[in-house]
């Protein structure tokens, strides 16, 4: 579903001292540019500055391997029709070994079959938190057990991080870079 961006890109000469800090702070970064999420949360410069340092650990310094990671974060796109992170992230799970199959299956809304033992670790443990608002003591000890204590703090920093951009993202009306990709899932 298309909408009007509600929050589009400012102009450099429209931004405050601390918005154009933090912008050239983003851009001289690994994601180069503000872009995304970054565009809406600029409106609050301090709070952009703050998740996009969780962000940047998540994305490109976390505990968990890059399939995983990437898994994940078409999980949290999936669970909230958040078609700017879905069209950046397929191509970067593809990449990263995530199956076609997988992909596909995750944009109906479905449980993919044939997933990884621990991409099916990693997808019971969002879809049992985002359902449950919690896990269960063997939802638990099977990502303790896969990840240990540490990777599992990284799972959910990285479900809380792309759950507060896609919220971020959804409000704001960001466009994704192609086009709407994912269908509203049914209620």
């Amino acid at each position: 579903m298309s909408h009007v961006e509600r929050m589009p890109p400012l102009e450099r000469a429209a931004m405050s001292e601390a918005q154009r800090k933090v912008a050239d702070e983003l851009a001289a970064g690994p994601r180069g540019g503000v872009k995304g999420p970054f565009i809406p949360l600029l409106r609050s410069p301090e709070l952009m500055d703050r998740l996009q340092k969780v962000g940047e650990y998540l994305r490109f310094q976390s505990s968990l391997e890059p399939r995983i990671s990437e898994f994940v974060m078409l999980v949290v796109s999936r669970q909230w029709t958040q078609q700017f992170e879905w069209a950046v992230h397929v191509p970067l799970a593809l990449k990263a070994g995530i199956k076609t199959e997988t992909v596909e299956s995750l944009a109906l809304g479905r449980r993919p079959a044939g997933m990884a033992r621990d991409e099916e670790i990693a997808y019971d443990f969002c879809a049992e938190l985002v359902h449950n608002h919690g896990v269960s003591d063997a939802t638990y000890r099977q990502v303790v057990d896969l990840l240990g204590e540490g990777g599992l703090m990284d799972l959910l920093g990285l479900i809380g991080y792309f759950t507060t951009v896609s919220m971020v993202m959804n409000v704001a009306h960001t466009a994704a870079p192609k086009g709407d990709a994912l269908a509203p899932l049914p209620l």
